[in-house]
């Protein structure tokens, strides 16, 4: 049965982030010949919809507002009930982000229907569409379907490849009018304690500190590495709460969640907490003195030493394959 599927992109420091791409190609496996039908929210988010075209959406709605100018879970709660309504689709794709957490289980209780978050893979079994997300702190997995009423998923940034982008493709934009009204909260100034840099729930490739890093300057060595692969710094909980970093670093079960296709790192034990965070990571390098880590456990190559000695000597390999030495 062909189904119509609505995706909501998500903008982000003037771009739509690339799990709106992902959520398309996840869109496709549930709609089979389906529709695909984009939403965008926001103050001036008309300017995106092409690039939601280009990425196999069939048709991009949006929603533009004062009101939606930041994000809001009643302002988006509204905007999307509205293009629910009046598109009343048989499947939401929505990122398992930080708004995705927070919207799409608001939505799920406002149309009385299921919710399967933190989907890592989506296939096809007969009549049937099986969602797979991980469980006890990604060391087991589940496989979910919905029988019945509307099919709502959230899916893990990094896990499902994007369709190639063709810019010849071409489809419909509307603009749908949204009162955006009776605020319960409204976002006066944003004020950010991140450093700029790649995002760190979509790294392609994450060094992370932990307390092995030993103070706030042991970090700037994986700063290095970092930049030197186009990748992002996460950290351990036990960096975090040694203020080595900010906690909008840290990865695991009570942070950040990632699945990068490199994930380096230093200095870190191997707390079961961090492991939840991580141990989905494509590959993964662990750098520890000591040889009995539990990292290591987890890692596909393992290397026993310090690493503010290994850090630069892998930064300055990595210098020389970019020029081509």
């Amino acid at each position: 049965m062909n189904k119509k599927v609505v995706v909501l992109g998500e903008v982000s420091e003037g771009s739509l982030r690339n799990v709106s791409f992902e959520t398309i190609a996840a869109a496709k496996a549930v709609a089979g010949d389906g529709e695909i039908v984009a939403v965008l929210v926001g103050e001036s988010v008309k300017s995106f919809a092409d690039e939601m075209i280009h990425y196999g959406a069939d048709r991009v709605i949006t929603v533009e507002h004062e009101n939606l100018k930041n994000y809001t879970s009643d302002g988006y709660t509204q905007a999307l009930s509205h293009v629910i309504e009046s598109e009343n689709p048989e499947g939401l794709i929505f990122a398992h982000t930080a708004l995705g957490k927070d919207l799409a289980p608001r939505l799920a209780s406002k149309l009385e229907t299921g919710l399967i978050s933190d989907v890592t893979e989506i296939e096809q079994q007969g009549e049937d569409v099986l969602f797979t997300r991980p469980i006890y702190s990604g060391k087991a997995f589940e496989k979910k379907t919905i029988k019945d009423g509307t099919i709502f998923a959230t899916i893990r940034p990094n896990n499902i490849e994007p369709l190639e982008k063709d810019e010849t493709l071409t489809g419909e934009i509307i603009s749908s009018d949204v009162e955006i009204k009776d605020l319960r909260t409204i976002i006066k100034d944003i004020i950010r304690n991140t450093t700029d840099g790649v995002d760190l729930s979509e790294a392609k490739v994450i060094i992370a500190g932990g307390r092995g890093v030993k103070s706030q300057e042991g970090f700037e060595p994986l700063h290095e590495l970092a930049d030197v692969l186009g990748g992002a710094v996460g950290a351990s909980r036990g960096a975090c709460d040694a203020e080595y970093c900010d906690y909008a670093l840290q990865i695991g079960q009570t942070g950040k969640v990632v699945t990068p296709d490199l994930y380096i790192a230093c200095g870190i034990s191997g707390a079961i907490q961090h492991l939840a965070g991580m141990s989905n990571s494509k590959t993964i390098v662990a750098i520890n003195k000591d040889p009995e880590a539990n990292i290591f456990n987890v890692a596909d190559y393992g290397i026993v030493g310090d690493l503010f000695e290994v850090v630069p000597l892998l930064t300055e390999e990595f210098k020389k394959l970019k020029v081509g030495v």
